[in-house]
C-alpha cells in the first residue's frame, strides 16, 4: 500500500522528516490498507452513515454547522415540500393571531397553545427541583423555551433539518409570548393561577423570581420586553423556515430542467 501524503481520518500531512511507516499515518496510527479495504466490512446500509460522520470528523465545528443550516436533501419529495411551505403559512398566521392578543390582561391564556405550554412549564418545576427553590420557581419559565430548543437542536445537528429546526424556534418564540403576561402580571396580579387565585393569594412564579432582585416594580417593563423579543422570534423563525424552502423549491427546479433536458437529448 503506497503511503498517504495526508491522512485521510485526521488530515495530517506528512512531513519528509518524519521516520514512521510509509503504510501508517504518524499522527493517529491508521493503517491506510485497512482504511481503503475498510467498505468490503461495512454492510451497504451503513456505508453512508460513516461516510457522514467521517465528513463531520473533516470539517470543524463551524463547517458542521454551516453545512447543516444550508443542507438541500439529495431528493426532494414535491409533497412534502408543499407540505412543509403549507405548514409554515400556518404557523405564520396562527403566530400573527398570538402575537396581537393582549399581553397585559392574559389573552393569552385562551389560547390552544397555552394548553400545550402548561404541562411542559409544570414538568419543568419538577425537572428542575434538584437544583434549589429558585432553579425549582425559575425551571418552569426556563423549561417551556428550553423543551422546543431542545427540540429544534435536535433536527438541526441529528436530521440536517433546518426546516424543522425553525418550526422549533418558532414554538419556542410562542412560548416566550405566552410567559409575557405571566411576567407583566407579577407587579399587580390579576391573572387566575392553577390554583384558582391570584398572585396576590397564591404562588407566583414571576414575584418570587423579580422579587428575589427587587425588580417586581419593573415587572410591566420586563413582560413588555419579553412579548417584543417573542414577536421578533417568531418572525425570524419564519423567514428561516422559508429561506429553507425556497432552497429546496429552486433544487427540485433545477433537478426537474435536468430531467426534461435529459428526455429531449437525441
Amino acid at each position: 500500500m503506497d503511503a498517504f501524503n495526508i491522512c485521510p481520518k485526521c488530515g495530517h500531512e506528512r512531513r519528509p522528516e518524519e521516520k514512521a511507516s510509509p503504510e501508517q499515518c504518524p499522527a493517529c496510527g491508521l493503517y491506510f490498507a485497512k482504511w481503503v479495504e475498510r467498505e468490503k466490512f461495512i454492510p451497504p446500509s451503513l456505508q453512508k452513515a460513516v461516510a457522514d460522520e467521517d465528513a463531520d470528523e473533516a470539517y470543524g465545528w463551524r463547517d458542521q454547522i454551516r453545512d447543516r443550516l444550508f443542507h438541500v436533501p439529495a431528493e426532494i419529495d414535491r409533497l412534502d415540500l408543499y407540505g412543509r411551505a403549507a405548514t409554515v403559512l400556518f404557523l405564520l398566521v396562527w403566530g400573527i393571531r398570538m402575537a396581537r392578543m393582549d399581553y397585559r390582561d392574559g389573552e393569552m391564556s385562551n389560547s390552544f397553545m397555552h394548553a400545550i405550554l402548561l404541562p411542559i412549564h409544570e414538568a419543568g418545576h419538577i425537572i428542575f427541583m434538584p437544583f434549589g427553590e429558585f432553579m425549582t420557581v425559575l425551571g418552569g419559565s426556563l423549561f417551556q423555551i428550553l423543551f422546543p430548543l431542545i427540540i429544534a437542536a435536535a433536527l438541526l445537528w441529528t436530521n440536517r433539518d433546518a426546516c424543522g429546526a425553525a418550526i422549533g424556534t418558532w414554538w419556542a418564540s410562542v412560548s416566550l409570548i405566552d410567559l409575557a403576561p405571566y411576567i407583566y402580571d407579577a407587579k399587580a396580579p390579576t391573572l387566575i393561577l392553577l390554583t384558582g387565585e391570584t398572585g396576590e393569594d397564591g404562588p407566583h412564579d414571576w414575584i418570587f423570581l423579580l422579587g428575589k432582585f427587587g425588580k417586581v416594580q419593573r415587572s410591566q417593563v420586563y413582560g413588555t420586553w419579553a412579548h417584543h423579543l417573542g414577536v421578533v422570534l417568531m418572525l425570524l423563525s419564519i423567514l428561516a423556515a422559508a429561506a429553507v424552502l425556497w432552497r429546496w423549491h429552486r433544487a427540485l427546479a433545477a433537478a426537474r430542467s435536468e430531467m426534461v433536458s435529459d428526455t429531449m437529448r437525441p
